[in-house]
């Protein structure tokens, strides 16, 4: 018997303005997997090859535009009569050609960027009206994300390129209200868009969308920032934070990838604190030296979790009321995590040869003020 296995071929995209921030992302996803290849039209080629490439394509994303020209009649040129281009090329293919465009809210507007853009849309419309080529608009609102240029369009992408390079921002009015979306959705909308046409046009819209006033964007990357000195992360693991968090590091230059933590030292060893979180607590690590002790106290309500990375170690309890104790040995050679308890003494020794490494979590930062933290003699 003799099984054949037909391999699907893969969507060959087309997507214009290639070169610009929303091209760069989606050009790097689709490349990422294995059911797209990619053509580009970029800026500076020649508008008779649209064509070729349109016979190329199975879909189009329309990217390619014009939003800060240095003549406002390079508006028209670039965003209403390169689109009508477009829709021309995909109607003498005689073939239904998905097309994906990406619009603006300023349509809206009366401005000749935004005029631009509705005329940009109305061939679209006309073309899917005609021929019932599957189309999907949208009117994106700012949209941020890593290898978006500053200064020029994106008041997101100015003011994370100025903080890193402790550059001054400036603001006119902290209260205006922006409407983003983050290229990642935008991108991964437009993957969804590719995979679900249907004939005619729809409107389509990317979210999450976000709101935010300039004075709270301002804040909250300077806030990125300062989260080096005073080591207090933001709450960066999703949402929002975690889009503009990506964006703001994406442009610190190479020579800020690093940055140096306080190491405090003495003859046990260092300790040195690397990342405090607002509520789940703070990591550290600390060494010691063969046959040095170091801990002997307790907490009431403060817990601590201990994984020793390198060396040998023996943890030693002792109960504050009962005095009852025991004893726990571990190494870096088999990973185990050690919780102390509230209400239970604790001290950890080196008894090894070597020095010993220790990775510590607190489930809370260290307050001077209150610290919770009571000596007490563990030694069994």
């Amino acid at each position: 018997m003799v099984s054949i296995f037909l391999r699907r071929p893969k969507m060959r995209v087309l997507v214009t303005g290639s070169q610009g921030f929303i091209g760069k992302n989606l050009v790097v996803r689709l490349r990422e997997l294995p059911g797209y290849e990619v053509v580009t039209f970029e800026r500076g080629d020649a508008l008779s090859s649209l064509v070729d490439k349109v016979r190329q394509a199975d879909a189009v994303v329309h990217l390619a535009g014009e939003n800060r020209p240095k003549d406002a009649a390079d508006f028209e040129k670039g965003n209403a009569l390169l689109t009508q281009a477009l829709c021309d090329a995909i109607h003498t293919t005689g073939r239904k050609i998905p097309l994906i465009l990406a619009s603006s809210l300023q349509v809206e507007l009366s401005n000749p960027y935004g005029q631009s853009k509705r005329a940009a849309e109305k061939a679209v419309e006309e073309l899917a009206a005609t021929t019932g080529n599957p189309a999907v608009i949208y009117r994106l609102p700012g949209v941020f994300g890593k290898w978006c240029k500053p200064n020029y369009n994106s008041v997101v992408a100015t003011f994370c390129h100025n903080v890193a390079f402790e550059l001054p921002i400036q603001i006119n009015d902290s209260s205006t209200c922006l409407r983003l979306v983050y290229v990642d959705d935008v991108v991964s909308e437009f993957l969804l868009a590719l995979g679900s046409v249907a004939d005619g046009v729809r409107w389509g819209e990317v979210a999450p969308e976000y709101t935010i006033t300039l004075g709270e964007l301002a804040a909250q990357i300077e806030a990125f920032r300062m989260s080096r000195t005073t080591l207090v992360s933001e709450r960066v693991g999703n949402g929002f934070l975690r889009a503009l968090y990506a964006t703001y590091v994406s442009y610190l230059p190479p020579s800020s990838f690093v940055y140096d933590l306080p190491r405090h030292g003495d003859e046990r060893g260092v300790f040195v604190e690397m990342l405090k979180t607002r509520d789940s607590g703070q990591f550290s690590y600390f060494t010691a030296h063969p046959g040095v002790t170091r801990g002997g106290h307790y907490h009431h309500s403060k817990t601590e979790k201990f994984l020793v990375i390198k060396g040998s170690a023996r943890f030693c309890f002792r109960h504050v009321v009962t005095n009852e104790t025991c004893q726990l040995l571990t190494s870096g050679d088999h990973p185990q995590v050690v919780e102390t308890v509230p209400g239970w003494a604790h001290d950890i020794t080196n008894i090894g040869e070597d020095e010993m490494m220790v990775m510590l979590w607190a489930n809370e930062i260290f307050d001077q003020n209150r610290p919770d933290t009571i000596a007490m003699k563990v030694t069994l």
